[in-house]
């Protein structure tokens, strides 16, 4: 059996803190996708 741990940081995460709760699959890739044009230009 493995002593790996499915325990994540805040850090890990973070990219996601202005999303809404509970918001679906297409909110999440608009957000995704914006930040990656943003990180591109």
């Amino acid at each position: 059996m493995s002593d790996t741990s499915d325990s994540t940081t805040d850090d890990d995460d973070d990219y996601l803190s202005e999303l809404q709760d509970g918001c679906g699959c297409a909110e999440v890739w608009e957000h995704l996708s914006e930040h990656r044009n943003e990180d591109d230009g």
